[in-house]
């Protein structure tokens, strides 16, 4: 099966698209394996709690983490995760911590166990903006797609399980830019089932240059 996941909203706004992308594909079936849809609390700690209840539970073969990320403009296939926790605002808990380690002791950096650029492809022939990210932020996404990381290679019962984060645009009604919930639906779609279908990654120009 496949967990997606989405986030509560936070930040002061009243909804998050990443929890509607994940509401409406839940039940569908992409490439053999049914989507299943659970939110996580925008929050320090339980976030990872959560998730890793929810990947011991289902042992998926795909996690993937969906975020909410106001001002980018396509989906953001995120390549890497860090061991930092550096928040700018406060959790939906008030909780701020600041150049403290997602996991002490824990490697600096992993990457994505997904095929981000067969992913990247499959959205952009969908006709949806995409784009591969290069940073997931220091707040709870990146708490989050850092700690399914090191959770998945700390757990060899997990071995068969890939996963990562894609960040979405806001909705039209959150302020510009924005992505309309159908498209970013349709993005995520096609994101999953190229994960799905993709064993080793595709060798495809789409880094940044700054």
């Amino acid at each position: 099966m496949i967990l997606l996941t989405g986030f509560d909203p936070f930040g002061g706004d009243t909804d998050n698209p990443s929890w509607r992308v994940a509401q409406a594909l839940a039940g569908q079936r992409i490439a053999g394996h049914v989507v299943v849809a659970a939110q996580l609390p925008t929050v320090f700690g339980a976030s990872l709690t959560e998730l890793a209840r929810l990947v011991h539970q289902h042992q998926p073969a795909t996690v993937l983490c969906l975020g909410q990320a106001g001002g980018r403009a396509a989906l953001s296939v995120e390549r890497i995760g860090i061991n930092i926790d550096d928040a700018r605002i406060p959790d939906n808990t008030g909780a701020q911590p600041v150049d403290t380690a997602v996991v002490a002791a824990g490697p600096a950096a992993y990457f994505s166990t997904l095929p981000v650029k067969a992913m990247l492809q499959a959205v952009q022939r969908a006709g949806v903006p995409c784009e591969v990210s290069q940073t997931a932020g220091t707040f709870v996404c990146n708490h989050v797609l850092y700690g399914l990381l090191h959770l998945l290679a700390q757990h060899p019962a997990l071995a068969h399980t890939r996963g990562g984060f894609v960040h979405v645009p806001w909705l039209p009604s959150q302020g510009t830019p924005h992505l309309a919930l159908r498209e970013m639906v349709r993005g995520v779609h096609e994101a999953l089932w190229a994960a799905a279908l993709t064993g080793h990654d595709i060798r495809l120009a789409a880094g940044t240059t700054h």
